[in-house]
Parts: structure tokens; sequence; C-alpha cells
């Protein structure tokens, strides 16, 4: 912990180059994307595990509160990847370091770039769903619909703890310091070159999922009544989330479900991407604490690997009708205007 205080304390007093804020920048929107991941994966697979609370958790993204937070998570996204890149290209071509300072620039430059269309395409959005659906949930409905997955977050860092003072009976060691002996780990060697190659391919597909789930067709049209889906034919008859992803991932192109393809390798490279991030960072500010830097690493390989899994069985299930009449009575009960509710009892 007080590494971290180190750290905050001397990056606001900080006074020099580029770099050390792209550095700051890096780490803080690779936090906001990791926990929106975590988040939106839990979240689209309740599509299939419980399609009710899929739908009020469509409902929160749809709040005023939710809807900054979305502006904030696309450029968050857009940064890191761009810098992200530029990380990848240095470090396999060091005669480049020389540039360091002009690459940052342009990253910065890039992310606004991109960012004055995308923010006018979701802002229009924005402008429509508000003007034409003005049930908007409150705070208290947002705290009761994320909680559970607040209590589960807390859960699962108890117990890294717990599992991480059990390994400790077994495992000695002191205080870990940064050493060059660090980069003559195979493992970490490996990891150093997976997070840049990852985060090359990662690219096309976070901007793709960008443009289809944030931009052309955001969160505020996925519960449109005969809206049509987004890289589908299929028409959102019943206004529900829920049949939204049913369509999107029934989508067959030569007989292969392409959507939800793209969301295997999505799921897969992000996950492992991201949440080995989160370790680096954890462990980063662990240094001083044997305890506290195993429990970082259980935690971050317990919470990706639950992420994939979980991610998993909601890809390779049936969201049926059954599951959309469910969502269909949730969205009633919510106050939204869908399709069926007159038939639900």
């Amino acid at each position: 912990m007080s590494s971290l205080v180190l750290t905050i304390r001397e990056t606001l007093r900080y006074r020099g180059a580029i770099g050390q804020w792209s550095w700051v920048l890096h780490r803080i929107t690779g936090l906001g994307v990791v926990l929106f991941l975590a988040l939106h994966v839990l979240g689209v697979g309740m599509a299939f595990y419980a399609p009710g609370l899929w739908e009020k958790e469509i409902a929160v993204y749809q709040s005023p509160l939710f809807t900054i937070g979305e502006f904030a998570l696309v450029a968050c996204v857009i940064y890191h990847a761009y810098n992200g890149l530029r990380i990848s290209i240095f470090d396999f071509n060091p005669r480049l370091w020389k540039h360091q300072k002009r690459a940052a620039y342009i990253v910065l430059a890039a992310t606004v770039v991109t960012l004055v269309p995308v923010f006018a395409l979701m802002f229009n959005h924005v402008l429509h769903f508000y003007e034409t659906s003005p049930q908007v949930v409150g705070i208290p409905f947002i705290i009761e619909t994320l909680l559970p997955y607040m209590i589960g977050g807390a859960v699962a860092v108890i117990l890294a703890v717990v599992i991480a003072g059990v390994l400790g009976l077994f495992v000695k060691g002191g205080p870990q310091t940064v050493s060059a002996k660090h980069l003559d780990n195979k493992v970490e060697r490996f990891w150093w070159s997976f997070m840049r190659i990852s985060g090359v391919l990662i690219i096309p597909l976070v901007f793709g999922h960008l443009m289809g789930q944030h931009v052309i067709q955001g969160v505020f049209d996925i519960t449109a009544i005969d809206k049509v889906v987004v890289g589908t034919s299929s028409v959102n008859l019943s206004g529900t989330a829920t049949e939204y992803v049913a369509h999107r991932w029934n989508e067959l192109v030569a007989g292969i479900a392409i959507w939800r393809a793209y969301d295997v390798a999505l799921l897969a490279l992000v996950v492992v991407h991201g949440f080995n991030g989160l370790r680096y960072v954890l462990t980063d500010y662990t240094m001083g604490s044997p305890l506290l830097r195993r429990a970082s690493i259980v935690l971050t390989l317990g919470a990706g690997a639950g992420l994939l899994l979980f991610g998993a069985g909601a890809l390779i299930g049936n969201i049926d009708q059954d599951a959309i009449n469910m969502a269909v009575k949730t969205a009633c009960e919510l106050g939204r205007v869908v399709v069926g509710c007159e038939a639900v009892p």
C-alpha cells in the first residue's frame, strides 16, 4: 500500500516528460476496461443463465449515471488500444525508442480524433432514447441490481487472501523487489510477449465490438421493438435485451454461428490480457508483502479463469423462447414498453 501511495504522490508531483503520463493513463484506462469487462461478461452471460437479471442490468446501463460511464469506457478503450499498439511497436523495435515522445503525442491526437465522431454518434443515441423513453431507474435500483456483484467481488478478495495465507504455510519468501532476474523468468518472458501480441490482435476485435454495440447500435437500441439486430437480418420482436443476444448468437454464416465465434475469440483474448495486466498492477504495489502479492496472483488467476468458464458456458448454451418469455416478464415489471406484456400473468 505504501508503494501505491508513493506512486500517486510522485505522479502528481512529477513535471517531466509525457512518457510518465502515458504510463499513468495506460494503467488507469486498463483498470477501467477490466472493471467493465468483468461486469459486461457477467451481464451478457445472464441472458442465458438468468434473463430477468440481464433485463434489470440493461435498465441500469441505460440510466444517466451509466450513460456517462459508457462514454468514459469508450475513451478508455480507444486510448488504451492506441497506446498499447505504441508500446508493442516500440518494444519489438528498440531503435524507435528515440521517437517515444512524438509517438505519445500521436496517440493522444489519434484518440481525440477518433472520439469526436464516435461521441457524436453515441450522443445521438442518447438524445433519441431520453426523448422517447422517460422510464429511467434510480440509484436505489442500481445499487440493488449491482449489489450481488459487489458482494461477489468482496468474497473473491477475501478468499484470495485466505488461499494465499494457506499457500504461505508451504511457500517461503520475503519481500519482492524489482530485479533484472525477473526478466530471465521464462514464464514472465512468455507473458511479456503475450501481452504485446494479444494487445495487437485484440484491437480489431474490440473496435469492431465498439462500433456494433456502442456506436452503430448502442445499449439504447437493444431494447427497441422491431429493431434489426446489427450484423444479422433478425428483428427484435419483443424489445428485450435477451432476444437481442439470442438473435446475435444464433446468426449463421455458412453454417457457422459467426458472432458466437467472434465473441469466443474476444472473450479469450480480452479476459486473459486484461486479468494478466491486472496481475501486473496488483503485484507491483504488493511487493513488500508476500501475503498480498500471493493474494493478488490468486485473485487474478481465479477471477480470470472463472470469467472464462462463465462466458464460455453462456456462449455454448441456447437462449430459447422460455428465456425470452422470462425477459419479457421482467421488462414488463420494470415498466418498459415491450411486446407481450398483456400476456404476462
